[in-house]
């Protein structure tokens, strides 16, 4: 195409937009019935809602002409300006964002699309590298330079043609540095709130991706888990969120705490849209036809589900989960009571193992950063730095990885291979035993309320097995303790990803688990 009209294209394709979005204010008002403006918090955007809409369903909008990715980037970096402020999930911006938008915009007119997430506004958690944001894991220690190159996952984000909208907030160091720690708390970013009720907290380290996709501040987010921090928060903000087999996406260029167990995720607010943006990361097939899949009539009929029930959560979620399970039965699947072994010796020996996993990986991967250079300089850093000890103090995490075991001593590797033996085990057996195509249980109690002094208030292993093996696990939402969401986590065997998120479809189908939050400021006493 000659230089002019792709120059004349371009400004078709951004002012547009800009005009539509934004009419002035007398042109709002005679837009509606009652004569006043939108509301700047609305999620109705160009006849769609973005709180219920899926990518297919944006998409075709997209390649008839009827909607723009322009126009959806600024509906959502409006709403991140309006909402924000009151769940503090989004700790920057791309100053690109709009230009990857009208880029996009263009490969829609010219027929050159690059797939499912072309267009699409994407948020990062902030330990994913970005060459041209900061990327921090909420510590002012890494506030200076931006990693000199992205994440392999965010090269391929762009490589798709997503719209990297921003970062999101998170649990400061991936929620591996203190004792009693607050999630969704970092120094850079201060405290994410849970949309739902604002005293209390969104769970995980990906506490910032899950809050702002239950406020519709963008179509999809990347998290990234250890053990629970994509599908706890998923669960506690009723939005999705996918444990990948480990593997399955790449973890160059993403802060860690162990490459024995870390992986990134996509989250979003239903399966369709996280399976699509796993095919992006993954590099795998676009999952086509999962949505349609997921309403047929007899989706369930036949499948057989193991339901890990761990009352130790509460009479209310137990409650939940006899409910979720009786819907299940209704549309034909088969629900069998399971109890998964090996659980106890797991808590014993995943933390001990986590502690040499992480001062090798992040002594690796400080070296490639301005700042610290290795996890001593950076506990050196936080003792000097009274920010960084403004809602908790303690870094006692870091101090007992710097005098663990290092990863070659023969005590550590018999514990990370007998991990991997339980871990395996504890899965592959249930399902073998039950004949299963997945087991099932509570991703997370009701939200506790926050509280800095006395840290996080959860006990949730329902996350630890497919975590420690590297299996992977989804979490749907489930529905609702009073003004809590809480999700139903499924989780089966190695590199069952596709036929998990098959399943998950259908589940949420099912349950129909979610609604929008109403930023409750509490709950009432009792």
């Amino acid at each position: 195409m000659k230089t002019r009209s792709m120059a004349a294209l371009t400004a078709i394709l951004v002012v547009a937009p800009l005009i539509a979005v934004a009419p002035g204010p007398q042109a709002a008002a005679q837009s509606r019935p009652n004569g006043t403006a939108r509301s700047a918090e609305s999620t109705l955007v160009g006849g769609i809602d973005l709180d219920t809409v899926t990518i297919p369903e944006l998409q075709a909008r997209m390649a008839r002409g009827s909607l723009s990715s322009v126009r959806l980037t600024l509906a959502y970096l409006r709403r991140i300006k309006a909402v924000d402020p009151r769940i503090n999930a989004v700790l920057h911006t791309s100053p690109t964002a709009l230009g990857q938008a009208v880029a996009s915009d263009i490969r829609h007119r010219l027929g050159r699309t690059r797939g499912p997430l072309d267009g699409i506004p994407v948020l990062l958690k902030d330990n994913v590298n970005t060459r041209d944001m900061p990327t921090t894991a909420g510590s002012l220690a890494l506030t200076g330079k931006p990693p000199a190159t992205d994440a392999e996952l965010v090269a391929k984000l762009r490589a798709g043609g997503a719209v990297i909208l921003g970062k999101a907030n998170l649990s400061e160091w991936a929620n591996f540095r203190a004792a009693k720690p607050t999630s969704g708390w970092s120094a850079v970013g201060g405290q994410t709130r849970n949309p739902y009720v604002l005293d209390r907290n969104p769970c995980g380290s990906s506490a910032g991706s899950a809050a702002a996709l239950a406020a519709s501040l963008a179509q999809v987010a990347i998290g990234t888990e250890t053990d629970g921090s994509i599908v706890c928060p998923a669960g506690m903000n009723a939005v999705v969120g996918l444990k990948p087999s480990l593997g399955v996406v790449s973890q160059s260029g993403v802060v860690p705490i162990s490459a024995e167990q870390d992986t990134a995720g996509p989250m979003a607010r239903n399966v369709v849209d996280t399976a699509l943006t796993l095919s992006v990361l993954s590099g795998g097939e676009p999952a086509s036809g999962l949505a349609e899949a997921a309403v047929r009539p007899g989706a369930l009929r036949g499948k057989r589900i193991g339901l890990w029930r761990l009352p130790l959560l509460g009479t209310e979620v137990d409650a939940l989960m006899t409910r979720t399970a009786e819907r299940l039965r209704a549309a034909g699947a088969e629900i069998v009571e399971v109890d998964l072994p090996y659980q106890e010796r797991l808590a014993e020996l995943e933390f001990p193992a986590l502690l040499s996993e992480f001062h090798r990986d992040i002594d690796a991967y400080l070296a490639t950063r301005k700042g610290p250079r290795d996890l001593a300089e950076l506990i050196a850093f936080n003792r000097t730095h009274p920010q960084e000890q403004t809602c908790f103090a303690g870094q006692e995490l870091f101090e007992q990885a710097l005098t663990a075991p290092p990863t070659t001593d023969p005590e550590y590797l018999a514990m990370r291979a007998e991990l991997a033996i339980l871990s395996r085990r504890s899965i592959d057996e249930v399902m073998a035993e039950h004949g299963l195509d997945a087991i099932a249980s509570p991703a997370n109690p009701p939200a506790w309320t926050t509280d800095c002094g006395r840290g996080d208030n959860d006990v949730i292993p329902s996350s630890t097995p497919a975590a420690v093996a590297g299996y992977p696990s989804l979490s749907v939402p489930a529905g609702f303790v009073g003004e809590l969401p809480v999700g139903l986590l499924l989780m089966a065997g190695n590199h069952q990803d596709a036929d998990l998120l098959s399943l998950g479809a259908a589940v949420e189908h099912r349950l129909d688990g979610r609604r929008a939050p109403r930023y409750l400021p509490t709950l009432p006493t009792g």
